[in-house]
């Protein structure tokens, strides 16, 4: 594959792997910090735990498993 600009954003490592675990976790936590403190509840953070850090991990796995085996054949 040439070198793609998004390569670099969907191309999984041990690095983003641990950047998506954590801010899963800090997501979590403000959610039920802000949850908490202010009585109200709060969405954002819940979007971004349970659709958006999923979708991508799922994405950037199927982009790594297609660029593994272009680039092996």
């Amino acid at each position: 594959m040439k070198n793609i600009k998004y390569k670099k954003f969907f191309l999984l490592s041990w690095k983003k792997l641990w950047i998506l675990v954590v801010s899963g976790f800090v997501s979590i936590v403000l959610h039920n910090l802000i949850s908490g403190l202010l009585k109200v509840e709060e969405a954002l953070f819940f979007v971004i735990v349970v659709f958006i850090i999923p979708a991508y991990f799922l994405i950037a796995v199927l982009f790594s498993l297609i660029n593994y085996f272009k680039e092996k054949r």
